[in-house]
């Protein structure tokens, strides 16, 4: 019997022989010609970059985006291909193309700005998951198994999670689950709490008023928080209602300025001013 040596399958079937038409490139000068040579050896071996595309397919983009990214990954390695190294041009053309279609992922498919490590992280957690897929009572599998089973930490596979809920954007119109009224994700968003800013501003003024002389301190203590009138407050103090005015106008007047001068201070990147000493009844 004779003896058959059988052919190894070529790793790329879809492969055209292109080795002349790349001589010639490499020899010709920029023009019509060699343009037109160009689209003809693009043309050629577009099937396998469309094969390329197709790897990438069922992760949330259109197949055919997917193959012009694969095309555009396809025409960039013929430009850059250089028949006299000796190297086979599907060497250097898939991963030019698989490149193009991971940075298309990374940069145009996350619906917000993810590291690319964390990226990274996403990708093994998520081939770990699957790997594993669900446990006998449908429960996802558990940190510790995914840790394992992609070589990361706890905490890097907690990290991977969270970026897993980060990779395409929910639109804040969007109805909620089982709301048949058209309730949706805006109206669960809270709108300005006015108490922040009076928090923020009894904090802004309180070490000034612990700097007040006793009797301007009490004056405002007994105005503002135990809401008694000017007149009986001057009263208890045994001074004229007038005056009692012009100290809360004139004490009020400095703690505000003292208050502007810290935030002024802060907003030019310097320590606020400490306080100089009590400030004198008027």
């Amino acid at each position: 019997m004779a003896h058959v040596r059988s052919r190894s399958r070529h790793p790329h079937d879809d492969a055209p022989d292109t080795a002349a038409q790349f001589r010639r490139l490499a020899g010709m000068p920029e023009g019509p010609d060699k343009k037109a040579l160009r689209q003809e050896v693009v043309r050629a071996w577009m099937p396998m970059a469309q094969r390329l595309a197709r790897q990438f397919s069922n992760r949330g983009e259109a197949l055919e985006d997917l193959e012009q990214v694969a095309h555009l990954g396809l025409v960039k390695a013929v430009r850059r291909y250089d028949p006299a190294r000796g190297n086979a041009f599907e060497s250097f053309a898939v991963p030019t193309i698989v490149g193009e279609l991971k940075r298309h992922f990374r940069d145009h498919m996350w619906g917000v700005h993810v590291p690319r490590r964390v990226q990274e992280l996403r990708n093994r957690v998520r081939s770990a998951s699957m790997a594993l897929a669900a446990t006998p009572d449908d429960r996802f599998p558990a940190t510790a198994d995914i840790a394992e089973v992609a070589g990361l930490t706890e905490d890097e596979v907690r990290t991977g999670l969270a970026a897993l809920e980060s990779y395409a954007t929910l639109s804040l119109d969007a109805a909620l689950p089982g709301a048949a009224d058209g309730y949706s994700l805006i109206d669960t968003v809270s709108s300005t709490e006015p108490g922040f800013d009076q928090a923020v501003d009894r904090e802004a003024v309180r070490p000034h008023l612990r700097r007040l002389p006793d009797r301007e301190r009490e004056i405002l203590y007994l105005r503002f928080f135990c809401d008694m009138t000017q007149s009986c407050i001057a009263e208890r103090l045994g001074i004229s209602q007038m005056h009692v005015s012009r100290l809360i106008s004139r004490t009020c007047e400095r703690v505000c300025e003292r208050v502007e001068a810290d935030r002024a201070a802060v907003a030019a990147g310097s320590k606020a001013p400490e306080p100089t000493g009590s400030a004198t009844a008027a």
